[in-house]
């Protein structure tokens, strides 16, 4: 990698409110870059770096100084192929969907162009969801440490773009740990943020929390300029709110070290590898150093497995049931199986299920 390559993403939105680098110059480096080193990971199969240019030109037309280009201040941002971004495609990793070109961007998107990022590419995605980065149209996305090895999903190709150096800031969302997943496979962040902190895509089920959108990045500190950038209210979501939290960038330098940890290494319901045991269990000393008590209990899981399979699988039906009589042949076989559960599964379950996210929300209310 270059040297603004490899440099954080809050350096060089630095340089460029310092007028010491331009949109257009930045993204012309990162056009070099990901020629080289994206035909080997297959992160960002769409994309669009002439449109980025125009967009990055017209911002610096419009806007003469670059202190005041926004937050991102022209910074180049990789968007999920789950999310539209206007005059470019979004596939969902799906044939049905492979030749759609979106008339606007979408509500989060929006909020990050209005803050100053410019998209130039779309992250590879698995069909529709999934916890493994490929499908049909594209392939599979290849971890940038291994490439014989997988990116994890459904924020996959985000992830692995961040760690080749594609992207300084992706997006992705999290349903069931697409953003977490394929950070921890690929040795970045991803932050799933509170339900309502970053409008969704005109949400088919507007009053549903289980699904988020949130900002991925190489660091921490990034992806608290990310979440700065993101947060916003439409219309057409309602979690969302008007008012705006305090900067979290700036939160990461005024908050005191914690007094206690709680750390589980398998929340009590998991296969966890001992590598992995041991690394986290390690880094857990850090905190002795802040003077900070490592407690190992934890809120007591029993049923959140199969009461999240039984509400996920409610969510796709109602999302996506009617793709089951016209195109049954061309969808995933996991995603048909989601679907159909959800059809099938009776009343009962569903408010078994419902019962016992009440009862771990409490358990997590009384564990803190």
């Amino acid at each position: 990698m270059s040297d603004l390559i490899q440099k954080p993403a809050r350096e060089v939105v630095r340089l460029l409110r310092e007028g010491a680098e331009t949109p257009t110059s930045i993204l012309e480096a990162l056009r070099r870059h990901v020629a080289e080193v994206d035909p080997q990971v297959n992160a960002l199969p769409i994309q669009f770096f002439d449109a980025a240019a125009e967009r990055a030109a017209r911002l610096e037309a419009e806007v003469p100084d670059p202190a005041g280009r926004g937050l991102l201040a022209g910074l180049p941002v990789a968007v999920k192929d789950y999310n539209d971004v206007e005059g470019q495609r979004t596939t969902h990793g799906s044939p049905l969907f492979a030749d759609h070109v979106a008339a606007r961007s979408d509500a989060m998107v929006s909020v990050l162009e209005n803050n100053g990022g410019v998209p130039y590419a779309k992250s590879n995605v698995p069909e529709f969801a999934g916890g493994h980065t490929y499908n049909t149209l594209f392939g599979p996305s290849r971890n940038p440490w291994n490439l014989d090895r997988s990116v994890g999903g459904s924020s996959g190709g985000s992830a692995a773009a961040l760690a080749s150096g594609s992207a300084w800031l992706a997006t992705g969302n999290d349903l069931g740990g697409s953003l977490r997943t394929p950070s921890g496979y690929n040795a970045t962040v991803g932050l799933r943020p509170t339900p309502g902190r970053i409008p969704r895509r005109r949400p088919a089920i507007p009053f549903d929390p289980l699904w988020v959108e949130g900002p991925m990045a190489r660091n921490v500190g990034d992806v608290a300029l990310m979440l700065d950038a993101m947060v916003g209210h439409d219309l057409h979501d309602p979690l969302t709110r008007p008012e705006r939290p305090q900067s979290f960038l700036e939160r990461l330098t005024t908050f005191d070290p914690p007094t206690r940890v709680g750390f589980s290494p398998d929340l009590g319901c998991l296969p966890v590898e001992p590598e992995m045991r041991r690394i986290c269990g390690d880094a857990m000393k850090h905190f002795d150093a802040l003077g900070a008590d490592v407690v190992t209990d934890c809120p007591n899981f029993t049923g959140a497995y199969d009461a999240f399979q039984a509400l996920r699988s409610h969510l796709v039906a109602a999302v996506h049931g009617g793709l089951l009589a016209e195109h049954r042949s061309e969808v995933k076989p996991d995603i048909v199986w989601n679907i159909e559960r959800g059809l099938t599964q009776s009343t009962e379950t569903l408010l078994w299920a419902e019962r016992v996210r009440g009862q771990l929300f409490h358990e997590f209310a009384d564990y803190f």
